[in-house]
Parts: structure tokens; sequence; C-alpha cells
């Protein structure tokens, strides 16, 4: 079984997602203000859901921003990882599995464990991020969210933050 994900979900998951990732960027670009890998990827993943190509230059910056998050540490690794979760975002898949909520989430869930790092690991800080991460979804979001299983159980720190925006998210309003 598959779910229906239409270009239109797909472009409000990943502007949700570039939205979550850009407030963090300055984390990143502090620690490497010379390299322009996370930017690329927020700047990518923002002309897809603006109605640009889901192809190669979006899979190549999302890489890209590993490729950085690989060579940095603390907040400025999880600020990148951010950046390319936000372009990584377009390829949600449309299989009703628990797992891909990490493509809609998992942009909020590194940019706030990138807040928390940046604040000493301080993880009212995180809990602070992620609430900031519910204020900005869409209709359309959530939407798409209440199409999958919840988050799945198990991980580290990143898939606690990304349970407690799902759990966040899913809660009657």
């Amino acid at each position: 079984m598959t779910l229906v994900l239409s270009p239109a979900d797909l472009r409000a998951v990943t502007a949700y997602a570039a939205e979550c990732a850009q407030a963090v960027l300055g984390i990143f670009a502090a620690a490497r203000p010379d390299d322009p890998r996370a930017r690329e990827a927020i700047d990518a993943a923002w002309e897809f859901a603006r109605g640009g190509e889901r192809g190669k230059a979006l899979r190549d910056t999302a890489w890209a921003a590993l490729r950085a998050a690989n060579e940095a540490e603390g907040g400025p690794r999880e600020a990148a990882r951010a950046a390319m979760a936000a372009a990584g975002a377009a390829y949600l898949h449309p299989l009703p599995q628990a797992t891909q909520v990490r493509h809609i989430l998992g942009a909020a869930a590194h940019a706030a464990r990138a807040a928390e790092l940046a604040a000493g690991d301080d993880r009212d800080v995180g809990a602070a991020d992620i609430a900031r991460a519910a204020s900005r979804t869409t209709p359309a979001v959530l939407d798409v969210l209440g199409r999958y299983p919840a988050a799945p159980d198990g991980g580290g720190r990143i898939d606690e933050l990304i349970r407690l925006l799902d759990a966040t998210l899913r809660r009657p309003r």
C-alpha cells in the first residue's frame, strides 16, 4: 500500500523543513563562514518549495550539506544536517511507515539539536525550539503528517526530538 502525495504536499513539507533549517543556519555559518553547502541546500529546498524541479541539483545539495555536517562538530554539525534534511524533505516516500516521519520533521529536530548544542547542550533550548517548530506548521504539513503512523521509538536525541514534535503536532488543538 502507498499513500498519495501530490506535488503540493511535497512542496509544503519542504517549505516547512527549509524554514526550520534556515532558523539555525547562522550556527553553521558562524563556524564555517566560507562553506556555502548548508545555505545552498536550504536555497535548493526553497526553490523546490516555490515550484522548482525535484531533481539532481536538489539531491546534490543535500549530499553536499551532509558532507559539510560530517566535517563539523556540535551545533554547526546539526545545523548542516538540518539543511540536508530540508533538501531531502522533497523526497518523502509515499510509504505508510513511521520512519518516513523523519522526512517531515527531521529538519526541525536537527535544528532544535543545533540550538541545544549552541546553548551548551541545554535541553530547555531544544524544547523551546520544538515549540517554535510546532508553531511553524501549516494545515498542509499537518495533513501530510497525519497520513503516516507516529514516529517510531528508539534512537538518540534527534529521534527524541522528532517524537516530541510529532506528539505535539498530533495532539488535538
